[in-house]
């Protein structure tokens, strides 16, 4: 039978004694404490190494290696060369590959993890190789090494400080026994600490280090990373809320042994010191044994949390008056002033999302970041006056820890629509584009459903409707035409450029060759004969359609971002119902969403897109570029419904539409469509029989005020009175 001795710092009062198989052999292996007494271990390693085959030195520093330079521990030298007869090791080898280890084992069962975690190492030397394999993952790697050994109110952020911090490291102070105990904290040190463990997502550390510096405040909902977690160590982590703890030592017996202990055990086994055995060796007798990280939940519950960021900017400066304190009587040329400065503002924190929690358990929250550019100032200035603007709340992102970010609103159509801005970012980019053209299809269809007038009979395989899409070479209105081509009778691709058009047309007929698809330049004349029109330009504020051309009971999608019909536009036809789509309602309540105008737990498609890849873990450039890929439509939409997003009230510029409001618009369209014609004139009627259709259409309560009868019979529709425009307080699509 093998014996296996360990003699650790810690407490004499939790010494064990058991018998195992290891490896095909037997052990028995003893625990002696020291009692935190250095001359009472060297006296135990002393005494007692004639009796076993292998010896382990725990809770105390290893020796380092970090990059190519080697820190060693005095006194763990010391302390190794009292056994001279057996093998001796404090576990530093196996140590090294277990975190390791176990760090690709949770990035790959977790499903990216770790991806722009801010870590926090308590040692970042003893833990050099863990910070290597997470460096993979994640830039934002924090070090307290020199706020413990030198006292600097500072931490070391990347691996090269780390390395440099460790190269000039000529001595290593002996400090107290065990590496880091709260007494040894002096009060600006803990408290420096204790923040940045706040900060962080993922702390690294024995725990005697986390124990010293964790508590329930800045414990609460982490991952922290430790070894040699028992029943006493558990407790303290539930008390603390902790999320996920990460055990790489793997569990094997019924006691808890350290890791010291294990490889003091394979060394036994195999009869070679310390030196003779290869990474590659424990690496085969850990894949042969199939030992894993124990994966804890301290609480019951894990919350796979994951973390996105979104842009927002103001559209107008109505926008800018609403977001900062300004007098509403500000004169235009000063207002003129502020837009100009807003654009030069930096990127700022809006606010931060937070419970947005998915059916299948997945969590996300988030951050709203808004530059300060209006589309106006945007289109006034080269891209790369953009791009820099974007490029800094990517940053921003990145150090707030978010895995993702979207672009919002106009952001996502300056320049290349988002390339650019992926290219150079160090973190995954999305204009949203794909849920926002899957939304948009959405929208229209329920708001045609439940409008009834258009009939479709069982089993028909299209609606019996004619749909147009201006813009139609766009990112999202050429995917919106492909949507349309496969679901309707008819559809007209309109846009400036007929060769982009009819390249369009060939692309849709080869992957729905029955489609009826018609190209046009010159669209005005075909707005009377649409069921449908989805309109998804970047006009930046021209008058994209004429709506008073447009049939009563159409529904319009209005999908660009600013939006093709101003308020004062569609206000001028009750009769038509204009939805501004690709608006999502979350699954859950989500808390500390500031408005972005919208009623509450409903979003923009764009930002939807933004929060399922993170719901999802999918942390890659989703969706860049002005051909938005219609198999990301699809695919988007069902994750979309796997995680739990329902398609939000339908909304026009005036705010939600209810039942009822669908039910004025269609009743005043069956009224007009009496003296509709084709082109959009109105045939004569009779004084009496116009009087008594506008006293009915007036003594329905309509959101909208009707409008007063033609004096000719060619005449167009009158504009009723202007409707107010739905207040935001910041654009996000």
């Amino acid at each position: 039978m093998k014996k296996v001795i360990t003699v650790t710092l810690g407490s004499s009062q939790q010494d064990f004694s058991f018998k195992t198989r290891f490896l095909g052999q037997d052990f028995e292996v003893q625990r002696l404490g020291a009692d935190d007494d250095l001359t009472q271990a060297w006296e135990l390693l002393r005494r007692h190494q004639a009796e076993a085959d292998a010896v382990g030195l725990g809770e105390i520093g290893d020796h380092y290696q970090v990059g190519l330079n080697s820190v060693v521990n005095k006194e763990t030298r010391r302390l190794l060369n009292v056994v001279t007869r057996v093998p001796a090791t404090t576990g530093a080898t196996l140590r090294r590959l277990l975190q390791v280890r176990a760090v690709r084992h949770v990035q790959h069962e977790l499903g990216n993890y770790f991806n722009n975690n801010i870590v926090l190492f308590l040692s970042g030397m003893r833990n050099y190789d863990m910070a290597v394999a997470l460096s993979e993952y994640t830039k934002n790697l924090n070090f307290a090494d020199a706020l413990f050994q030198t006292g600097a109110p500072t931490m070391l952020t990347s691996l090269e400080q780390l390395e440099l911090f460790a190269k000039g490291t000529r001595w290593v102070l002996p400090g107290k026994p065990r590496e880091i105990l709260e007494a040894s904290l002096s009060g600006l040190k803990k408290r420096k600490v204790m923040a940045e463990v706040e900060r962080a997502h993922l702390i690294v550390g024995t725990f005697a280090e986390i124990k010293a510096v964790g508590n329930a405040d800045n414990l609460n909902g982490k991952t922290v990373i430790t070894s040699a977690v028992d029943d006493d160590r558990l407790k303290f982590f539930k008390q603390c809320k902790v999320n996920l703890v990460i055990d790489v030592s793997p569990k094997l017996f019924d006691q808890v042994v350290g890791i010291n202990v294990i490889e003091a055990m394979i060394l036994a086994a195999l009869g070679k010191p310390p030196e003779a055995v290869s990474d590659d060796d424990f690496t085969e007798i850990l894949d042969e044994l199939q030992i894993a990280p124990r994966l804890l939940h301290p609480t019951g519950k894990f919350r796979n949390i994951r973390r996105f960021a979104f842009v927002i900017h103001p559209l107008s400066q109505e926008f800018i008056k609403k977001g900062l304190p300004i007098p509403k009587g500000t004169p235009k040329f000063i207002m003129n002033q502020v837009e100009t400065l807003a654009a030069h503002m930096p990127p700022m924190v809006y606010c931060k999302m937070e419970n947005i929690v998915s059916p299948t358990g997945a969590e996300a929250e988030g951050w709203l970041i808004t530059v300060g550019g209006t589309p106006k100032e945007m289109l006034a200035r080269s891209p790369e006056f953009t791009y820099r603007r974007l490029l800094q709340a990517a940053k921003m992102a990145e150090k707030l820890g978010a895995q993702i970010m979207g672009l919002g609103a106009f952001t996502k159509v300056v320049g290349d629509a988002g390339i650019t801005v992926a290219r150079r970012s160090s973190i995954p980019i999305t204009t949203g584009n794909s849920y926002s053209a899957s939304g948009a299809l959405w929208a229209a269809a329920d708001a045609m459903r439940r409008m009834g007038l258009v009939k479709v009979k069982k089993g028909d395989k299209r609606v019996p409707a004619k749909t147009m899409v201006i813009g139609a070479s766009g990112s999202i209105g050429s995917v919106s035409a492909r949507l349309l081509a496969m679901a309707f009778d008819e559809v007209v691709i309109a846009g400036r450029d007929m060769k982009k058009l009819e390249e369009l047309k060939k692309s849709i007929l080869k992957d729905t060759p029955d489609a009826k698809v018609v190209c046009s330049t010159d669209y005005d004349s075909l707005l009377a004969d649409m069921d449908m029109i989805v309109t998804s330009t970047s006009g930046a504020g021209k008058k994209i359609l004429d709506i008073t051309k447009v049939k009563p009971g159409c529904v319009i999608t209005d999908v660009a971002r600013p939006l093709d019909l101003p308020p004062e536009e569609v206000a001028k036809r009750p009769d038509v119902l204009v939805i501004e789509s690709g608006e999502i309602e979350l699954p859950t309540k989500v808390r500390g969403m500031k408005s972005i105008g919208l009623p509450n737990n409903v979003i923009y498609a764009c930002l939807a897109e933004t929060i399922v890849l993170a719901l999802e873990g999918r942390f890659e450039v989703f969706t860049i570029g002005r051909d938005t890929e219609w198999p990301k439509v699809k695919e988007i939409y069902k994750l979309g419904i796997r995680h739990g997003m329902k398609l939000a009230a339908i909304s026009g510029v005036n705010g939600v539409f209810s039942d009822k409001d669908i039910a004025k618009v269609v009743k005043l369209a069956l009224e007009a469509r009496k003296t509709w014609k084709a082109g959009g004139a109105v045939e004569d009627a009779k004084p009496a029989k116009k009087a008594a259709a506008r006293k009915k259409a007036a003594g329905n309560g309509s959101a909208e005020p009707v409008a007063k009868p033609a004096k000719k019979a060619a005449a167009k529709p009158a504009a009723p009175r202007k409707a107010p425009a739905r207040k935001k307080a910041a654009a996000a699509e």
